[in-house]
């Protein structure tokens, strides 16, 4: 017997096999014919994204941040399916969320490489080790990638739940191209697309604010995005990858209706001490978090690849502070440990 909600996303995927490529997509406010942008007028202007080849290749031989101790982790086993309106959220680790809820397993920029890298012998070593094994990973039925970077899209990863689970994989849009070239099938949207994965469910890109780059020479090729999943009860929202810009990304995502949980980045915001406008902190995700008139919160990309130079405690040190300032209870916004599972009923 097939199950409908197994079928689901392999339909949806038939559906939007037409996406247009990057190269039919038409000018807009935030892409120019040929790399898209940040419309809200920052575009790298400092961190990462003013690297040139010669410092990217010398962080991947001597990384300039090493001094995060390696953190013990006790890998959890998540169950089969979480059914009705309870939401299991688990930390994997980085940007890596497993959401159980509505029958559905979601997952958010699969992580499970040894080095933030394109190669596994040089680069960013990890220190927390992935809160759930690859292999013990119910199966997925959608994956929302963020975008193209290293420290968020593990190819091997894709290719593994690709074959083993044939998820409904949302991103946007030209990411789909570097998945199909090694073998992955995704539906890429511009901002404000939307996918319906079953009635009533949908999945809409939302803005984000930040750059891309895969390998070298394709920067800013690929766009970058949060989403919106709409739920009963109330919608999950992963913010991806983002730094501040204008701070309206939040807002935008809210007019789709009550934020039960958000998925919020809270570290990677320190260069060589200057703040980074391609990350928020934890201050600007409280920031969203009411913007968002969110129920919940989970704090992610933190205290997993050591990329900038605050400490491996500060983020969550520092969201705890920022929640207290706000007088918003520490069980709304939460950072638990890699593989534990927070219910929420």
């Amino acid at each position: 017997m097939i199950r409908t909600r197994s079928i689901l996303p392999v339909l949806a995927l038939l559906a939007g096999c037409a996406a247009p490529s990057v190269e039919t997509v038409a000018p807009s406010d935030h892409f120019n014919g040929t790399r898209f942008f940040n419309p809200d007028g920052v575009q790298g202007s400092s961190g990462e994204q003013k690297q040139g080849p010669v410092a990217l290749l010398r962080n991947l031989v001597k990384p300039p941040y090493r001094s995060w101790p390696e953190v013990p982790v006790t890998p959890s086993r998540p169950p089969a399916r979480i059914d009705g309106q309870t939401m299991r959220v688990t930390w994997i680790g980085h940007s890596t969320v497993l959401v159980q809820t509505q029958g559905l397993n979601i997952l958010t920029d699969p992580m499970w490489l040894g080095r933030s890298s394109p190669v596994q012998f040089l680069g960013v070593k990890r220190v927390r080790q992935p809160g759930v094994r690859l292999a013990d990973l119910p199966k997925i039925d959608l994956i929302l990638l963020s975008h193209d970077h290293r420290d968020h899209l593990d190819m091997t990863a894709m290719r593994t739940l690709w074959h083993r689970d044939k998820p409904l994989i949302v991103t946007g849009l030209g990411n789909d191209q570097i998945l199909a070239r090694n073998g992955v099938r995704a539906l890429a949207r511009d901002w404000g697309g939307r996918v319906t994965l079953r009635p009533g469910i949908d999945v809409i890109v939302e803005r984000a604010h930040h750059w891309s780059e895969y390998d070298p020479g394709d920067r800013d090729k690929t766009l970058w995005a949060g989403f919106t999943v709409t739920l009963p009860g109330g919608n999950l929202y992963f913010a991806g990858d983002t730094g501040p810009g204008d701070m309206r990304w939040a807002i935008e995502a809210r007019a789709a209706g009550p934020v039960r949980l958000a998925i919020l980045p809270i570290g990677a915001y320190h260069f060589e001490g200057h703040e980074t406008d391609n990350h928020i902190g934890p201050d600007q995700a409280v920031t969203a978090f009411e913007q968002l008139d969110a129920a919940y919160a989970i704090g992610v990309h933190w205290g997993t690849f050591e990329l900038t130079s605050e400490g491996i405690n500060e983020p969550p040190e520092h969201l705890r502070a920022a929640l207290e300032r706000e007088h918003i209870a520490a069980d709304r916004f939460r950072t638990p440990e890699a593989g534990e599972a927070w219910v929420i009923e």
